[in-house]
Protein backbone atom coordinates (compact mmCIF):
# COMPACT_ATOMS: atom_id res chain seq x y z
CA UNK A 1 0.00 0.00 0.00
CA UNK A 2 1.74 3.46 -0.99
CA UNK A 3 1.46 5.64 2.01
CA UNK A 4 0.67 9.01 0.03
CA UNK A 5 -2.78 9.54 1.38
CA UNK A 6 -5.50 10.38 -1.50
CA UNK A 7 -8.89 11.55 -1.41
CA UNK A 8 -10.08 11.69 2.58
CA UNK A 9 -14.04 9.32 2.01
CA UNK A 10 -15.85 9.14 5.03
CA UNK A 11 -19.03 6.70 4.99
CA UNK A 12 -21.41 7.09 7.58
CA UNK A 13 -22.91 3.81 8.20
CA UNK A 14 -21.58 0.20 7.73
CA UNK A 15 -24.24 -2.45 6.75
CA UNK A 16 -25.23 -3.44 2.89
CA UNK A 17 -24.61 -0.01 1.55
CA UNK A 18 -21.99 1.31 3.91
CA UNK A 19 -19.75 -1.73 3.85
CA UNK A 20 -20.54 -2.61 0.32
CA UNK A 21 -19.09 1.17 -0.50
CA UNK A 22 -15.99 0.77 1.78
CA UNK A 23 -14.66 -2.38 0.00
CA UNK A 24 -15.47 -0.99 -3.68
CA UNK A 25 -13.68 2.61 -3.02
CA UNK A 26 -10.73 0.58 -2.04
CA UNK A 27 -10.59 -1.26 -5.07
CA UNK A 28 -11.01 1.52 -7.08
CA UNK A 29 -8.39 3.81 -5.28
CA UNK A 30 -5.30 2.63 -3.38
CA UNK A 31 -4.61 5.77 -2.05
CA UNK A 32 -8.00 7.12 -0.46
CA UNK A 33 -8.06 7.42 3.15
CA UNK A 34 -11.41 5.62 3.69
CA UNK A 35 -13.16 5.51 7.22
CA UNK A 36 -16.30 4.42 8.24
CA UNK A 37 -18.35 5.54 10.70
CA UNK A 38 -20.83 3.18 12.56
CA UNK A 39 -22.92 3.65 15.68
CA UNK A 40 -23.85 0.09 16.41
CA UNK A 41 -21.35 -2.82 17.72
CA UNK A 42 -21.08 -4.52 14.49
CA UNK A 43 -19.59 -3.93 10.78
CA UNK A 44 -21.15 -6.03 7.65
CA UNK A 45 -23.53 -8.12 9.06
CA UNK A 46 -26.07 -10.08 7.16
CA UNK A 47 -28.96 -8.53 8.34
CA UNK A 48 -31.59 -10.79 5.95
CA UNK A 49 -30.27 -13.88 7.50
CA UNK A 50 -31.52 -12.81 11.17
CA UNK A 51 -34.93 -14.90 11.21
CA UNK A 52 -32.91 -17.69 10.13
CA UNK A 53 -30.68 -17.87 13.19
CA UNK A 54 -33.91 -17.70 15.24
CA UNK A 55 -35.29 -20.20 13.66
CA UNK A 56 -32.22 -22.23 13.92
CA UNK A 57 -31.77 -22.63 9.95
CA UNK A 58 -28.44 -20.95 10.86
CA UNK A 59 -26.61 -22.86 13.30
CA UNK A 60 -23.48 -20.53 13.74
CA UNK A 61 -24.09 -16.77 14.65
CA UNK A 62 -21.11 -16.20 13.79
CA UNK A 63 -21.42 -16.78 10.20
CA UNK A 64 -23.82 -13.64 10.31
CA UNK A 65 -21.24 -11.30 11.22
CA UNK A 66 -19.54 -11.27 7.36
CA UNK A 67 -16.33 -8.78 8.42
CA UNK A 68 -14.85 -7.10 11.45
CA UNK A 69 -13.10 -3.35 12.13
CA UNK A 70 -9.61 -5.80 11.94
CA UNK A 71 -10.47 -7.72 8.77
CA UNK A 72 -11.75 -4.59 7.11
CA UNK A 73 -7.96 -2.92 8.15
CA UNK A 74 -5.90 -5.94 7.24
CA UNK A 75 -7.93 -6.49 3.45
CA UNK A 76 -8.73 -3.11 2.35
CA UNK A 77 -6.97 -0.71 4.75
CA UNK A 78 -10.40 0.78 5.57
CA UNK A 79 -10.68 2.55 9.39
CA UNK A 80 -13.77 1.34 10.84
CA UNK A 81 -15.11 3.15 14.03
CA UNK A 82 -17.76 1.23 16.04
CA UNK A 83 -20.35 3.10 18.34
CA UNK A 84 -19.12 5.78 16.93
CA UNK A 85 -22.04 8.41 16.09
CA UNK A 86 -22.09 11.63 13.22
CA UNK A 87 -23.64 14.21 15.30
CA UNK A 88 -23.58 16.60 12.61
CA UNK A 89 -21.87 17.32 9.38
CA UNK A 90 -20.51 21.06 8.81
CA UNK A 91 -21.14 20.99 4.95
CA UNK A 92 -19.05 24.63 4.12
CA UNK A 93 -16.33 23.17 6.12
CA UNK A 94 -16.60 19.41 5.21
CA UNK A 95 -16.50 17.95 8.91
CA UNK A 96 -18.32 15.47 10.38
CA UNK A 97 -18.66 15.79 14.33
CA UNK A 98 -18.45 12.29 15.88
CA UNK A 99 -19.10 11.01 19.42
CA UNK A 100 -17.16 8.01 20.71
CA UNK A 101 -17.12 6.25 23.67
CA UNK A 102 -14.05 8.35 24.28
CA UNK A 103 -15.80 11.21 23.85
CA UNK A 104 -16.44 13.97 20.59
CA UNK A 105 -14.28 15.35 17.87
CA UNK A 106 -14.45 16.33 14.21
CA UNK A 107 -13.18 14.49 11.06
CA UNK A 108 -12.74 15.73 7.77
CA UNK A 109 -13.86 14.77 4.60
CA UNK A 110 -13.72 15.72 0.84
CA UNK A 111 -16.36 13.27 -0.40
CA UNK A 112 -19.20 12.14 2.60
CA UNK A 113 -21.58 8.89 1.36
CA UNK A 114 -24.66 8.33 4.11
CA UNK A 115 -25.50 4.85 4.88
CA UNK A 116 -27.50 5.22 7.61
CA UNK A 117 -30.10 2.77 6.73
CA UNK A 118 -33.55 3.28 8.47
CA UNK A 119 -34.94 1.73 11.57
CA UNK A 120 -37.99 -0.26 12.19
CA UNK A 121 -41.49 1.79 13.66
CA UNK A 122 -43.16 1.28 16.99
CA UNK A 123 -46.59 2.35 16.76
CA UNK A 124 -47.86 3.54 19.75
CA UNK A 125 -49.40 0.63 21.80
CA UNK A 126 -49.44 0.90 25.60
CA UNK A 127 -47.07 -1.58 26.50
CA UNK A 128 -44.33 -1.46 23.93
CA UNK A 129 -41.69 -0.79 25.98
CA UNK A 130 -41.99 -4.12 28.13
CA UNK A 131 -38.85 -6.10 28.10
CA UNK A 132 -40.31 -8.71 26.32
CA UNK A 133 -41.21 -6.69 22.98
CA UNK A 134 -38.85 -6.61 20.49
CA UNK A 135 -37.91 -5.62 16.79
CA UNK A 136 -35.58 -7.86 14.64
CA UNK A 137 -33.23 -5.46 12.80
CA UNK A 138 -29.46 -6.29 14.29
CA UNK A 139 -27.71 -8.74 16.01
CA UNK A 140 -28.26 -7.89 19.45
CA UNK A 141 -31.82 -7.89 18.30
CA UNK A 142 -31.27 -11.89 17.36
CA UNK A 143 -29.31 -12.29 20.37
CA UNK A 144 -32.29 -10.67 22.53
CA UNK A 145 -35.21 -12.83 21.05
CA UNK A 146 -33.34 -16.14 21.10
CA UNK A 147 -32.00 -15.51 24.83
CA UNK A 148 -35.49 -14.83 25.82
CA UNK A 149 -36.93 -17.86 24.08
CA UNK A 150 -34.49 -20.31 25.70
CA UNK A 151 -34.01 -18.67 29.04
CA UNK A 152 -37.71 -17.85 29.52
CA UNK A 153 -39.14 -20.96 28.32
CA UNK A 154 -41.80 -18.72 25.73
CA UNK A 155 -44.30 -20.43 24.90
CA UNK A 156 -46.43 -18.05 22.78
CA UNK A 157 -45.37 -15.27 20.34
CA UNK A 158 -47.24 -12.64 18.85
CA UNK A 159 -45.67 -10.93 15.61
CA UNK A 160 -47.18 -7.17 14.92
CA UNK A 161 -46.77 -6.87 11.14
CA UNK A 162 -47.74 -9.39 7.99
CA UNK A 163 -44.48 -7.91 5.75
CA UNK A 164 -41.46 -9.56 4.94
CA UNK A 165 -39.99 -9.30 8.16
CA UNK A 166 -42.85 -10.50 10.17
CA UNK A 167 -43.51 -13.03 8.47
CA UNK A 168 -40.06 -14.43 8.27
CA UNK A 169 -39.79 -14.12 12.12
CA UNK A 170 -43.22 -15.95 12.29
CA UNK A 171 -42.07 -18.63 10.36
CA UNK A 172 -39.04 -18.45 12.53
CA UNK A 173 -41.29 -18.95 15.86
CA UNK A 174 -43.27 -21.81 14.27
CA UNK A 175 -39.83 -23.76 14.14
CA UNK A 176 -39.02 -23.35 17.32
CA UNK A 177 -42.16 -24.61 18.56
CA UNK A 178 -44.24 -21.42 19.46
CA UNK A 179 -48.01 -20.56 19.36
CA UNK A 180 -47.64 -17.93 16.82
CA UNK A 181 -50.48 -15.09 16.22
CA UNK A 182 -49.61 -12.46 12.87
CA UNK A 183 -51.59 -9.32 13.12
CA UNK A 184 -51.79 -7.46 9.70
CA UNK A 185 -53.42 -4.26 9.64
CA UNK A 186 -54.45 -4.13 6.05
CA UNK A 187 -57.04 -6.85 4.92
CA UNK A 188 -53.89 -9.36 3.23
CA UNK A 189 -50.72 -10.67 4.19
CA UNK A 190 -47.84 -9.04 2.42
CA UNK A 191 -49.22 -6.02 1.60
CA UNK A 192 -46.69 -4.99 -1.34
CA UNK A 193 -48.65 -8.19 -2.87
CA UNK A 194 -51.95 -8.72 -4.59
CA UNK A 195 -54.26 -10.07 -2.28
CA UNK A 196 -54.90 -13.35 -3.85
CA UNK A 197 -51.28 -14.11 -2.66
CA UNK A 198 -51.58 -12.73 0.80
CA UNK A 199 -54.42 -15.59 1.07
CA UNK A 200 -52.02 -18.32 -0.17
CA UNK A 201 -49.37 -16.88 2.38
CA UNK A 202 -52.08 -17.04 4.93
CA UNK A 203 -53.06 -20.56 4.28
CA UNK A 204 -49.50 -21.98 4.74
CA UNK A 205 -49.10 -20.52 8.27
CA UNK A 206 -52.67 -21.57 9.39
CA UNK A 207 -51.75 -24.55 8.13
CA UNK A 208 -48.46 -24.82 10.29
CA UNK A 209 -51.12 -23.63 13.10
CA UNK A 210 -50.18 -20.07 13.59
CA UNK A 211 -53.14 -17.63 13.93
CA UNK A 212 -53.44 -14.94 11.84
CA UNK A 213 -55.22 -12.24 11.99
CA UNK A 214 -56.18 -9.86 8.99
CA UNK A 215 -57.98 -5.98 9.39
CA UNK A 216 -56.98 -6.09 13.08
CA UNK A 217 -54.84 -3.90 15.46
CA UNK A 218 -53.47 -4.72 18.77
CA UNK A 219 -54.28 -2.07 21.24
CA UNK A 220 -52.73 -3.35 23.87
CA UNK A 221 -49.65 -5.11 25.18
CA UNK A 222 -49.90 -6.43 28.66
CA UNK A 223 -47.69 -9.59 30.43
CA UNK A 224 -48.50 -12.49 28.54
CA UNK A 225 -51.40 -11.25 26.46
CA UNK A 226 -52.36 -8.83 23.94
CA UNK A 227 -55.61 -7.06 22.71
CA UNK A 228 -56.79 -6.82 19.59
CA UNK A 229 -58.88 -3.88 18.58
CA UNK A 230 -62.19 -6.10 18.79
CA UNK A 231 -61.63 -6.82 22.30
CA UNK A 232 -60.04 -10.60 21.79
CA UNK A 233 -57.13 -11.42 23.58
CA UNK A 234 -54.35 -13.05 22.04
CA UNK A 235 -51.02 -15.13 23.97
CA UNK A 236 -47.54 -13.17 23.64
CA UNK A 237 -44.92 -14.20 25.93
CA UNK A 238 -42.85 -12.79 23.11
CA UNK A 239 -43.83 -9.84 20.95
CA UNK A 240 -42.34 -8.93 17.59
CA UNK A 241 -42.83 -6.01 16.01
CA UNK A 242 -42.16 -5.82 12.38
CA UNK A 243 -44.87 -2.71 11.81
CA UNK A 244 -42.54 -0.97 9.21
CA UNK A 245 -39.31 0.90 8.55
CA UNK A 246 -38.38 4.76 8.21
CA UNK A 247 -35.31 6.20 6.73
CA UNK A 248 -32.71 7.25 9.35
CA UNK A 249 -32.84 10.84 8.08
CA UNK A 250 -32.15 12.84 11.51
CA UNK A 251 -28.53 14.03 10.69
CA UNK A 252 -29.12 14.40 6.80
CA UNK A 253 -32.25 17.13 7.82
CA UNK A 254 -30.29 19.17 10.63
CA UNK A 255 -27.24 19.30 7.65
CA UNK A 256 -30.29 20.99 4.97
CA UNK A 257 -30.43 18.26 2.47
CA UNK A 258 -33.00 17.13 0.57
CA UNK A 259 -36.02 15.10 1.48
CA UNK A 260 -38.19 13.48 -1.57
CA UNK A 261 -41.72 13.51 -1.66
CA UNK A 262 -41.72 9.81 -0.82
CA UNK A 263 -40.36 10.71 2.31
CA UNK A 264 -36.80 9.54 1.81
CA UNK A 265 -33.38 11.46 1.01
CA UNK A 266 -33.17 12.92 -2.41
CA UNK A 267 -30.25 12.02 -4.39
CA UNK A 268 -29.64 12.44 -8.64
CA UNK A 269 -29.28 9.53 -11.03
CA UNK A 270 -25.90 9.48 -9.44
CA UNK A 271 -27.00 9.05 -5.92
CA UNK A 272 -25.97 12.71 -5.25
CA UNK A 273 -27.75 14.29 -2.59
CA UNK A 274 -28.77 18.20 -2.82
CA UNK A 275 -24.56 18.65 -1.88
CA UNK A 276 -22.51 18.10 -4.70
CA UNK A 277 -20.07 16.34 -1.84
CA UNK A 278 -22.21 14.01 -0.28
CA UNK A 279 -23.55 11.01 -1.99
CA UNK A 280 -25.96 8.55 -0.31
CA UNK A 281 -27.32 4.98 -0.66
CA UNK A 282 -29.29 1.92 0.89
CA UNK A 283 -32.67 2.17 3.17
CA UNK A 284 -32.92 6.37 3.51
CA UNK A 285 -32.63 6.79 -0.20
CA UNK A 286 -35.60 6.97 -2.18
CA UNK A 287 -35.40 6.69 -6.12
CA UNK A 288 -36.86 6.13 -9.10
CA UNK A 289 -38.89 3.19 -9.72
CA UNK A 290 -38.09 1.87 -13.55
CA UNK A 291 -41.62 0.71 -14.46
CA UNK A 292 -43.71 3.14 -12.48
CA UNK A 293 -41.09 6.29 -12.82
CA UNK A 294 -42.48 7.21 -9.20
CA UNK A 295 -40.32 8.01 -6.66
CA UNK A 296 -40.87 5.33 -3.72
CA UNK A 297 -38.65 3.57 -0.99
CA UNK A 298 -37.45 0.07 -1.54
CA UNK A 299 -35.89 -0.87 1.67
CA UNK A 300 -33.94 -3.61 0.34
CA UNK A 301 -30.98 -5.56 0.49
CA UNK A 302 -30.51 -5.95 -3.12
CA UNK A 303 -30.44 -2.30 -4.18
CA UNK A 304 -28.59 -1.10 -1.53
CA UNK A 305 -25.56 -2.88 -2.29
CA UNK A 306 -25.55 -2.24 -5.58
CA UNK A 307 -26.11 1.25 -4.60
CA UNK A 308 -23.37 1.38 -2.49
CA UNK A 309 -21.06 0.35 -5.18
CA UNK A 310 -22.42 3.23 -7.67
CA UNK A 311 -22.19 5.85 -4.85
CA UNK A 312 -18.37 5.20 -3.62
CA UNK A 313 -17.74 5.25 -7.52
CA UNK A 314 -18.84 8.50 -7.87
CA UNK A 315 -17.62 9.40 -4.61
CA UNK A 316 -14.18 9.19 -5.80
CA UNK A 317 -14.52 10.87 -9.20
CA UNK A 318 -16.44 8.41 -11.45
CA UNK A 319 -19.78 8.81 -13.24
CA UNK A 320 -22.10 5.77 -12.66
CA UNK A 321 -25.65 6.13 -12.68
CA UNK A 322 -28.23 4.00 -11.16
CA UNK A 323 -31.39 3.81 -12.65
CA UNK A 324 -33.84 2.53 -10.18
CA UNK A 325 -35.35 -0.59 -8.25
CA UNK A 326 -38.15 -2.64 -9.70
CA UNK A 327 -38.65 -4.28 -6.08
CA UNK A 328 -37.46 -7.43 -7.03
CA UNK A 329 -37.68 -9.68 -3.50
CA UNK A 330 -38.43 -13.49 -2.36
CA UNK A 331 -40.07 -14.61 1.00
CA UNK A 332 -39.79 -18.45 2.30
CA UNK A 333 -43.28 -19.64 3.73
CA UNK A 334 -41.78 -22.66 5.13
CA UNK A 335 -41.55 -25.53 2.21
CA UNK A 336 -43.43 -22.44 -0.12
CA UNK A 337 -41.60 -19.83 -1.52
CA UNK A 338 -43.74 -15.79 -2.68
CA UNK A 339 -41.48 -13.69 -5.28
CA UNK A 340 -42.70 -10.46 -6.62
CA UNK A 341 -41.00 -7.98 -8.80
CA UNK A 342 -42.07 -4.86 -10.78
CA UNK A 343 -45.78 -3.36 -9.69
CA UNK A 344 -48.58 -4.68 -7.74
CA UNK A 345 -52.20 -4.75 -9.51
CA UNK A 346 -52.91 -2.07 -7.37
CA UNK A 347 -49.67 -0.03 -7.73
CA UNK A 348 -50.32 -0.29 -11.49
CA UNK A 349 -53.65 1.52 -11.50
CA UNK A 350 -52.56 4.07 -9.01
CA UNK A 351 -49.44 4.99 -11.84
CA UNK A 352 -52.00 5.26 -14.42
CA UNK A 353 -51.56 2.53 -16.54
CA UNK A 354 -54.72 0.19 -18.55
CA UNK A 355 -53.91 -2.73 -16.23
CA UNK A 356 -54.86 -6.27 -17.41
CA UNK A 357 -53.55 -9.77 -15.45
CA UNK A 358 -53.21 -13.32 -16.56
CA UNK A 359 -52.85 -15.85 -13.63
CA UNK A 360 -52.13 -19.43 -14.42
CA UNK A 361 -51.53 -22.40 -12.08
CA UNK A 362 -49.12 -24.84 -13.85
CA UNK A 363 -46.34 -27.49 -12.48
CA UNK A 364 -43.25 -26.49 -12.34
CA UNK A 365 -41.83 -29.20 -14.70
CA UNK A 366 -43.96 -31.87 -16.60
CA UNK A 367 -45.97 -33.37 -14.60
CA UNK A 368 -44.78 -37.00 -16.06
CA UNK A 369 -41.51 -36.60 -14.19
CA UNK A 370 -41.54 -36.95 -10.52
CA UNK A 371 -41.66 -34.34 -8.13
CA UNK A 372 -43.99 -31.71 -9.96
CA UNK A 373 -45.09 -29.32 -7.82
CA UNK A 374 -47.61 -26.50 -8.95
CA UNK A 375 -46.74 -22.58 -9.30
CA UNK A 376 -49.18 -19.82 -9.42
CA UNK A 377 -47.78 -17.44 -11.61
CA UNK A 378 -49.68 -13.69 -12.52
CA UNK A 379 -48.25 -11.87 -15.04
CA UNK A 380 -49.15 -8.16 -14.67
CA UNK A 381 -49.26 -5.73 -18.23
CA UNK A 382 -50.41 -2.61 -19.75
CA UNK A 383 -53.18 -3.24 -22.25
CA UNK A 384 -52.10 0.13 -24.26
CA UNK A 385 -48.78 -1.00 -24.92
CA UNK A 386 -48.61 -4.35 -23.78
CA UNK A 387 -45.73 -4.41 -21.34
CA UNK A 388 -44.88 -6.07 -19.09
CA UNK A 389 -45.72 -3.96 -15.58
CA UNK A 390 -45.03 -6.65 -13.05
CA UNK A 391 -44.97 -10.83 -11.58
CA UNK A 392 -46.07 -12.71 -8.90
CA UNK A 393 -45.45 -16.46 -7.65
CA UNK A 394 -46.22 -18.52 -5.02
CA UNK A 395 -45.34 -22.14 -4.81
CA UNK A 396 -42.48 -24.89 -3.72
CA UNK A 397 -40.46 -25.09 -6.51
CA UNK A 398 -39.72 -22.73 -9.35
CA UNK A 399 -40.76 -20.19 -7.92
CA UNK A 400 -37.16 -18.15 -8.03
CA UNK A 401 -36.58 -19.11 -11.83
CA UNK A 402 -40.20 -17.57 -12.77
CA UNK A 403 -39.49 -14.16 -11.41
CA UNK A 404 -35.97 -13.62 -12.19
CA UNK A 405 -36.69 -14.10 -15.25
CA UNK A 406 -39.86 -11.59 -14.90
CA UNK A 407 -37.43 -9.16 -13.48
CA UNK A 408 -35.62 -9.45 -16.22
CA UNK A 409 -37.88 -8.58 -18.74
CA UNK A 410 -38.87 -5.61 -16.79
CA UNK A 411 -35.55 -4.51 -17.05
CA UNK A 412 -35.91 -4.56 -20.92
CA UNK A 413 -39.09 -3.19 -21.20
CA UNK A 414 -40.41 -6.49 -22.74
CA UNK A 415 -43.77 -6.73 -23.45
CA UNK A 416 -46.38 -9.91 -23.08
CA UNK A 417 -45.37 -10.95 -26.78
CA UNK A 418 -42.36 -10.77 -26.42
CA UNK A 419 -42.35 -13.12 -23.13
CA UNK A 420 -44.21 -15.62 -25.20
CA UNK A 421 -41.63 -16.10 -27.36
CA UNK A 422 -38.80 -16.43 -24.72
CA UNK A 423 -37.12 -19.32 -25.46
CA UNK A 424 -36.35 -21.01 -22.28
CA UNK A 425 -34.55 -24.18 -20.63
CA UNK A 426 -36.28 -27.15 -21.52
CA UNK A 427 -36.06 -30.62 -19.88
CA UNK A 428 -38.56 -32.90 -17.81
CA UNK A 429 -36.76 -32.74 -14.74
CA UNK A 430 -36.34 -28.89 -15.10
CA UNK A 431 -39.71 -27.26 -16.72
CA UNK A 432 -41.88 -27.74 -19.78
CA UNK A 433 -42.10 -26.63 -23.20
CA UNK A 434 -44.19 -24.40 -23.20
CA UNK A 435 -43.18 -22.67 -19.51
CA UNK A 436 -45.69 -21.43 -17.11
CA UNK A 437 -44.70 -17.97 -18.01
CA UNK A 438 -45.02 -18.54 -21.66
CA UNK A 439 -48.69 -19.88 -20.89
CA UNK A 440 -49.59 -16.47 -18.89
CA UNK A 441 -48.17 -14.44 -21.52
CA UNK A 442 -50.40 -16.63 -23.85
CA UNK A 443 -53.69 -16.01 -21.89
CA UNK A 444 -52.78 -12.02 -21.68
CA UNK A 445 -52.35 -12.36 -25.81
CA UNK A 446 -55.21 -14.10 -26.15
CA UNK A 447 -57.47 -11.50 -23.68
CA UNK A 448 -55.70 -8.62 -25.42
CA UNK A 449 -56.79 -9.68 -29.14
CA UNK A 450 -60.45 -11.03 -27.72
CA UNK A 451 -59.82 -14.25 -28.59
CA UNK A 452 -60.25 -15.41 -25.49
CA UNK A 453 -60.98 -12.70 -22.65
CA UNK A 454 -60.61 -13.40 -19.40
CA UNK A 455 -61.31 -11.94 -16.24
CA UNK A 456 -59.75 -11.53 -12.38
CA UNK A 457 -61.29 -13.83 -10.13
CA UNK A 458 -62.68 -10.89 -8.01
CA UNK A 459 -64.40 -9.30 -10.79
CA UNK A 460 -65.66 -12.35 -12.10
CA UNK A 461 -67.17 -13.29 -8.84
CA UNK A 462 -68.79 -9.94 -8.26
CA UNK A 463 -70.54 -9.96 -11.15
CA UNK A 464 -71.67 -13.13 -10.32
CA UNK A 465 -73.17 -12.42 -7.26
CA UNK A 466 -74.79 -9.53 -8.66
CA UNK A 467 -76.63 -11.13 -11.35
CA UNK A 468 -75.05 -9.61 -14.33
CA UNK A 469 -73.55 -13.22 -15.56
CA UNK A 470 -74.02 -16.85 -15.15
CA UNK A 471 -71.50 -19.00 -14.01
CA UNK A 472 -70.75 -21.73 -15.96
CA UNK A 473 -68.92 -24.68 -14.15
CA UNK A 474 -67.05 -27.03 -16.98
CA UNK A 475 -65.10 -28.98 -14.32
CA UNK A 476 -65.96 -32.63 -13.50
CA UNK A 477 -68.20 -34.98 -11.94
CA UNK A 478 -65.94 -35.10 -9.14
CA UNK A 479 -64.20 -31.60 -8.67
CA UNK A 480 -67.99 -30.07 -8.96
CA UNK A 481 -69.23 -32.86 -6.29
CA UNK A 482 -66.27 -32.15 -3.75
CA UNK A 483 -66.57 -28.50 -4.08
CA UNK A 484 -69.71 -27.04 -5.57
CA UNK A 485 -69.70 -23.62 -6.97
CA UNK A 486 -72.84 -22.13 -5.18
CA UNK A 487 -75.47 -20.95 -7.99
CA UNK A 488 -73.42 -22.34 -10.85
CA UNK A 489 -74.76 -24.08 -13.89
CA UNK A 490 -72.42 -27.36 -13.96
CA UNK A 491 -71.79 -29.15 -17.28
CA UNK A 492 -68.44 -30.63 -17.70
CA UNK A 493 -66.84 -29.66 -20.67
CA UNK A 494 -66.47 -32.66 -22.66
CA UNK A 495 -70.37 -32.73 -22.29
CA UNK A 496 -70.23 -28.95 -23.49
CA UNK A 497 -70.63 -29.81 -26.88
CA UNK A 498 -74.00 -31.57 -26.65
CA UNK A 499 -75.69 -28.94 -24.04
CA UNK A 500 -75.55 -25.55 -25.59
CA UNK A 501 -79.26 -25.34 -25.45
CA UNK A 502 -78.88 -25.17 -21.75
CA UNK A 503 -77.32 -21.63 -22.41
CA UNK A 504 -78.83 -18.34 -22.59
CA UNK A 505 -77.22 -16.80 -25.63
CA UNK A 506 -78.11 -13.26 -24.12
CA UNK A 507 -76.82 -13.17 -21.27
CA UNK A 508 -73.22 -12.71 -19.86
CA UNK A 509 -71.99 -16.19 -19.30
CA UNK A 510 -68.08 -16.46 -17.31
CA UNK A 511 -67.19 -20.02 -17.46
CA UNK A 512 -65.27 -22.07 -14.07
CA UNK A 513 -62.60 -24.25 -14.75
CA UNK A 514 -59.90 -25.90 -11.73
CA UNK A 515 -57.44 -24.09 -13.20
CA UNK A 516 -58.65 -21.77 -15.62
CA UNK A 517 -57.26 -23.88 -18.85
CA UNK A 518 -60.73 -25.77 -19.17
CA UNK A 519 -62.06 -22.21 -19.41
CA UNK A 520 -60.46 -21.10 -21.97
CA UNK A 521 -60.94 -24.23 -23.57
CA UNK A 522 -64.50 -24.24 -23.16
CA UNK A 523 -64.78 -20.62 -23.88
CA UNK A 524 -63.59 -21.22 -27.48
CA UNK A 525 -65.96 -23.78 -27.92
CA UNK A 526 -68.65 -21.34 -26.77
CA UNK A 527 -67.77 -18.54 -28.90
CA UNK A 528 -67.73 -21.10 -32.35
CA UNK A 529 -71.03 -21.86 -31.56
CA UNK A 530 -72.38 -17.89 -31.62
CA UNK A 531 -72.18 -17.39 -28.26
CA UNK A 532 -70.25 -13.83 -28.15
CA UNK A 533 -71.04 -12.54 -24.73
CA UNK A 534 -68.34 -15.09 -22.83
CA UNK A 535 -65.22 -14.56 -20.54
CA UNK A 536 -63.32 -16.83 -18.37
CA UNK A 537 -61.78 -16.58 -14.86
CA UNK A 538 -58.24 -16.69 -14.67
CA UNK A 539 -56.84 -19.05 -12.94
CA UNK A 540 -60.39 -20.74 -12.27
CA UNK A 541 -61.39 -22.24 -9.11
CA UNK A 542 -57.97 -22.04 -7.53
CA UNK A 543 -57.86 -18.23 -7.45
CA UNK A 544 -61.87 -18.29 -6.60
CA UNK A 545 -61.20 -19.74 -3.19
CA UNK A 546 -58.56 -16.88 -2.47
CA UNK A 547 -61.61 -14.43 -2.06
CA UNK A 548 -62.66 -13.69 1.00
CA UNK A 549 -66.17 -13.80 -0.39
CA UNK A 550 -66.41 -16.67 -2.39
CA UNK A 551 -67.26 -20.29 -0.36
CA UNK A 552 -68.01 -23.14 -1.79
CA UNK A 553 -71.71 -24.77 -1.64
CA UNK A 554 -73.01 -27.74 -0.25
CA UNK A 555 -72.68 -31.14 -1.92
CA UNK A 556 -75.59 -32.09 -4.37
Amino acid sequence: MSEQVGKRLVIIGGVAAGATAAARARRLDERASITVIERGRYVSFANCGLPYFVSRDIAKRSSLILQTPEGFFSRYAVEVLLETEALSIDREARRVHLRDPEGERDLSYDSLILAQGGSPIDPPIPGIEAPNVFNLWTIPDMDGIHHFIEEHHAKSALVIGGGFVGLEAGEAFVKRGLAVTIVELTDHLMPPADPEFGALIQEVFRGAGARVEVGRSVTEIVPGRALLDDGREVPSDLVLVAAGVRPNLTLAREAGLAVGPAGGLLVDEHLRTSDPRIWAAGDMIESTHRVSGRSVRLPLAGPANRQGRIAATNALGGSMSYRGPLGTTILKVMEDAFAMTGLSTSAAREAGFQVRAATVHRAHHVTYFPGAEEVSLKLIYDADSRRLLGSQAFGRSGVDKRVDVAATALAGELTIDDLAELDLAYAPPFGAANDPLNMAAYAAQNDLSGYSPTLPADVAWTRVLEGEAVALDVRTFGEHLAAPIPGALHIPLDELADRLDELARDREIIVISEDGYAGHVALRRLAQSGFDQVEYVAGGVRSLRLLPEFKFGEQE
